[in-house]
């Protein structure tokens, strides 16, 4: 049975006081931090870079720039990585759950496996022609691989990688479209995650985007076991009870799967 992790996105938090925020979403229960490394588009017209770590915007254009969807193309500018990875490290020793959206995550393995990144989840869509080279890699850098896959991608792509001899250790469903804010959770992804479960029931299943108390349980029923959760973590009034609701309907749907 797969553990439940529950992993608070570390850019919900106030970001000038990061290791102190680290410290006390661990202190409250959290089993992993998540770096949710997005990219952005620029443009002689948009020349603002941002950074979103599973933060959705209510109002998109709030923010300092326009958010560019990635679901039409990733871009290699990278607006955060290594370097915060590294500080961070210095002061907390949790698994840092990297999700990087790059044009190619393989340039990337090397930094953030030196700055003492845990986890390296790499898109699917990014990573077509070079999948058993990057896992590779990843592995030898001592990071965990995972597979991360749009809502538009069918969950098909993922399966030839976990059938491989090297597989992803870890599959992360996309709930809404990575790169716009505001958005709602997509419960029909979790078709996506009872395939994935039901054909390998021992492997991490994670669910990002539109996390939080009122849809954990659709995404739990359906076998997820490791929860992201940002704004509704971070602008809780008790956030310890949040982690802990967002466990425990893990626990309750695994305990229910054994009956």
């Amino acid at each position: 049975m797969v553990k439940p992790k529950i992993a608070p996105s570390m850019l919900s938090s106030d970001f000038a006081n990061l290791a102190a925020e680290a410290d006390r979403m661990l202190r409250y229960g959290a089993d992993w931090l998540h770096m949710d490394i997005m990219v952005t588009f620029s443009s002689p017209e948009y020349l603002h870079l941002l950074i979103l770590c599973s933060t959705y915007f209510e109002n998109p254009m709030s923010a300092k720039g326009y958010m560019y969807d990635i679901s039409y193309h990733f871009v290699p500018n990278l607006t955060i990585g290594a370097p915060v990875i590294e500080s961070l490290r210095k002061h907390t020793a949790a698994y840092l759950d990297c999700h990087l959206m790059v044009t190619n995550p393989l340039d990337y393995v090397e930094p953030l496996g030196k700055a003492g990144a845990s986890g390296f989840t790499f898109h699917v869509e990014a990573a077509k022609e070079n999948w058993q080279e990057l896992i590779q890699r990843i592995k030898s850098k001592g990071m965990r691989p995972g597979v991360a896959l749009k809502p538009g991608t069918p969950i098909e792509e993922v399966y030839p990688l976990l059938e491989a001899k090297d597989p992803p250790e870890m599959v992360l469903v996309m709930t809404v479209q990575p790169g716009f804010g505001g958005q709602k959770f997509m419960p029909e992804m979790m078709d996506k995650v009872r395939a994935v479960r039901n054909k390998y029931p021992s492997l991490d299943i994670e669910v990002d985007g539109g996390l939080g108390p009122s849809t954990v349980d659709l995404a739990s029923s359906a076998g997820a076991n490791c929860i992201v959760a940002g704004s509704s973590v971070f602008g809780a009034s008790y956030p310890a009870q949040v982690i802990s609701q967002l466990r425990k309907s893990v626990q309750d749907a695994q305990a229910g799967s054994k009956n």
